[in-house]
């Protein structure tokens, strides 16, 4: 299915619709991701293309927030035509789909660094795709959040360089007094005082934009990662969480892997949630160690933050410090509560280095973070707290 360029609207600013471009060789794939995209008010279809070629060709007349990019595609695939078309538009948001197969999840985790926004795994058929009702809602969320994210930043004149990544980036928003009616309100939020207690252990929480955000930090913490164990919850499925832990060891320089059901935690490794399971921590004959639960998703997501930051509040209590990166909703907030509740900190990465500011935005309005901070001064914080050395 193909159809003709929109006419791109001479109305600029906050109010137009998230412009959506859909690249994918599956006339079934587009038929549907069409269908879906129309059915929004507030997203618009500016072209379904069956090739990344296509697509380059028409980016600059057809104009659009988002790009849905299929990997797969004959002549020129999606990891190739990425930096060309962030070439044609510096700030347009890439949201690579593919198939969960490994070598896929392998690219798409390279196109993150690469520049690409985000990922999003498709069921292997497209009966699979159009049955599958968690996959059109995580489609449309993020193409919503993603596009209005990226048209601010664009507004407010904070725009990211093709070669940042998504990660060290998203660009920081900072807006200008002469362009109030397109500013966002700074946040407000009370921060609560550190506790005096060394923590012993490190929980992360993280989503969209979660794999750039460890990879960043994840290497600067030599002294930290030597001296705890680091329990890692990110929203990924089955198969790309193996080759997140895989890379967190190659940038870490220490054990990492998918955490299995029954094993102790111990100091020096870091222990990602599998794709598909709760992580979990419980203490069995005085030792902590690690539970996976198979059970539903806990706030759509499988795995959850919360189940990892409760149990782990309910084991370790005061030791526990814990970590909200970049992320989409609001997973992580009650576990967050818990943490504190049982005195133990959090820290939350702040907006203008998120690539969406969900999970770390609810918890620090939430009053429950006794820091909130850019990504790059994240590392040297903790490294501070695990320290003893008090801020």
């Amino acid at each position: 299915m193909n159809i003709a360029l929109a006419t791109k609207s001479p109305a600029a600013g906050i109010a137009r619709r998230v412009r959506v471009m859909i690249v994918d060789d599956a006339v079934v794939v587009r038929g549907l991701f069409t269908r879906w995209i129309e059915a929004e008010s507030d997203l618009e279809l500016v072209a379904s293309l069956r090739s990344a070629r296509e697509a380059i060709d028409k980016i600059e007349s057809g104009d659009p927030d988002v790009v849905l990019l299929d990997i797969e595609m004959p002549d020129l695939d999606g990891l190739a035509a990425l930096p060309l078309l962030l070439a044609k538009k510096r700030d347009l948001v890439v949201i690579m789909a593919s198939t969960l197969t490994r070598r896929n999840a392998e690219i798409s985790l390279k196109a993150l660094s690469l520049g690409a926004t985000d990922y999003i795994p498709k069921p292997t058929s497209g009966r699979d795709v159009a049955g599958s009702n968690s996959f059109r809602r995580e489609l449309i969320e993020k193409v919503r959040q993603l596009g209005l994210r990226a048209r601010r930043l664009r507004l407010t004149g904070s725009m990211r360089t093709p070669s940042s990544g998504a990660a060290a980036g998203a660009a920081k928003a900072a807006a200008s007094a002469g362009k109030r009616a397109l500013e966002v309100a700074a946040p407000s939020f009370a921060l609560r005082p550190m506790p005096v207690a060394t923590p012993r252990v490190l929980l992360i929480g993280a989503s969209t934009g979660g794999p750039q955000a460890l990879n960043a930090l994840m290497s600067r913490l030599d002294d930290v990662l030597e001296r705890v164990p680091v329990l890692i919850t990110q929203h990924m499925p089955p198969t790309f969480t193996a080759i997140l832990a895989e890379h967190i060891a190659r940038v870490a320089k220490r054990p990492a892997h998918e955490a299995q059901d029954g094993e102790e935690v111990n100091a020096g490794t870091v222990y990602v949630a599998p794709g598909g399971m709760h992580m979990r921590v419980v203490r069995r004959d005085g030792v902590a160690v690690i539970a996976l639960d198979d059970g539903p998703p806990v706030n759509f997501c499988k795995p959850s933050v919360d189940p990892l930051f409760s149990s782990a509040a309910q084991v370790w209590g005061s030791w526990v410090l814990g970590l909200m990166l970049t992320g989409m909703g609001a997973d992580g907030s009650r576990g967050a509560q818990a943490i504190v509740s049982a005195g133990g900190a959090m820290i939350a990465q702040d907006e203008a280095t998120s690539v969406v500011w969900g999970m770390p935005g609810h918890v620090a309005q939430a009053g429950l973070c006794s820091a909130v901070l850019p990504l790059n001064d994240i590392a040297g914080k903790l490294t501070r707290l695990f320290g003893s050395e008090r801020p």
